[in-house]
């Protein structure tokens, strides 16, 4: 083991993974699993079929306590929080002043609090970046809590076997739930295009948890790989690859998570971090936006890969963000951002591809379209 591997922190899991013969890879500062024996194909595959279990503990958990603490947290992103019912959660995003994208989140009503769960690369700044600009409110990281991803049509077969009630919840639903004594918060949403649920829970019983839910024949533990591929097919953005602080959320096609409450005329317009750039972006359009990629042939495009209109043009116009192959779709697939003037699905491009021009197609997101229980 190298000193850099020694550096790097563990989950409540870390143990089960190695006992699960799981590859593990360095990843935003922790030791986490990008594949188990069964690869990643096998992983993706089993998810889409049946449930697969993710490890996501690296995330941040963080509560913000206080007089209107989501009207309060609205000052940093441009999405409409002070009306969500308790026992909600709703996507958003941090921004900057040029509009760019900090980071996103999930931000859910837990009644007497709001619990935001953001990446685990920007989790540090995250935090800060709440103390420092909500100074009105108790912002608090949790420290002693993993959080357990399970995904794929038969999840909710699988974990109301161990907790009934939440067959009772919707998608986006957030409810506090009892196993054996142990308190739960569960949300019903995900990150791979299937219905699915997050749960968090103290540590000391997380992996006794996990052994539960993966002793039901339908669940297999999942890596960061097939978390990538299963994603991508689901047309969802990476932090860091499909966005950051340089794309806008009208850029990255987001915009359906800027509700009318935040838009110019609405109820509680700006007021965010780069409000004069998104809400013009807004009525017309941004200069440039992500899309998807059909490669022709068999060979995957990678992020990084550039983008050009045709075979000959000598002037790169875009860049892929994410890329690889598909197994739900049996091709590759990939994203990425391209002027407004190309990103009209059928679009024909030319990615370069060491060093060889090949024909590439703009398609609609997403790939594969999402199982959301609604």
């Amino acid at each position: 083991m190298t000193d850099s591997q020694t550096d790097l922190r563990r989950t409540a899991l870390h143990a089960l993974h190695l006992e699960l013969g799981a590859k593990m890879v360095p990843f935003a500062g922790y030791d986490m699993p990008v594949q188990y024996p069964m690869g990643v194909m096998g992983e993706h595959l089993h998810c889409r079929d049946k449930a697969g279990l993710f490890d996501v503990s690296h995330m941040g958990q963080v509560i913000l306590r206080g007089p209107d603490a989501a009207l309060a947290l609205e000052r940093l992103v441009p999405v409409a929080l002070a009306e969500l019912p308790q026992g909600r959660q709703r996507y958003a995003m941090f921004t900057n002043d040029a509009g760019g994208i900090l980071d996103d989140l999930m931000v859910a009503n837990r009644g007497d609090h709001v619990l935001a769960v953001v990446n685990a690369a920007c989790k540090a700044v995250d935090l800060a970046h709440m103390q420092d600009n909500l100074r009105e409110l108790d912002v608090t990281e949790v420290t002693d809590r993993a959080l357990l991803a399970l995904q794929g049509p038969r999840a909710e077969g699988v974990l109301s076997g161990l907790l009934p009630e939440v067959a009772k919840m919707r998608f986006m639903d957030v409810a506090d739930h009892d196993w054996n004594g142990v308190p739960l918060w569960v949300s019903r949403s995900g990150y791979t295009g299937e219905d699915g649920f997050e749960i968090s829970l103290p540590e000391a019983h997380a992996e006794g948890f996990a052994r539960a839910l993966l002793a039901h024949p339908d669940v297999a533990p999942v890596g960061l790989g097939a978390r990538d591929s299963l994603r991508l097919e689901a047309g969802l953005c990476l932090y860091g690859n499909d966005i950051d602080t340089t794309t806008t959320p009208i850029a990255a096609g987001l915009t359906w998570a800027i509700q009318k409450a935040r838009r110019a005329a609405g109820a509680r317009a700006g007021g965010f971090p780069g409000a004069d750039v998104i809400l013009p972006q807004l009525a017309q359009g941004a200069p440039r936006q992500r899309v998807g990629l059909l490669p022709d042939g068999r060979a995957p495009m990678r992020a990084g890969t550039a983008l050009f209109a045709t075979q000959d043009s000598e002037t790169q116009i875009g860049t892929i963000t994410s890329g690889g192959f598909g197994p739900s779709l049996g091709r590759p697939v990939a994203m990425g951002y391209v002027p407004a003037q190309y990103a009209g699905a059928g679009t024909e491009l030319s990615a370069e591809l060491r060093g060889k021009r090949l024909p590439v197609r703009v398609a609609a997101l997403p790939f594969r379209p999402s199982n959301y229980s609604k």
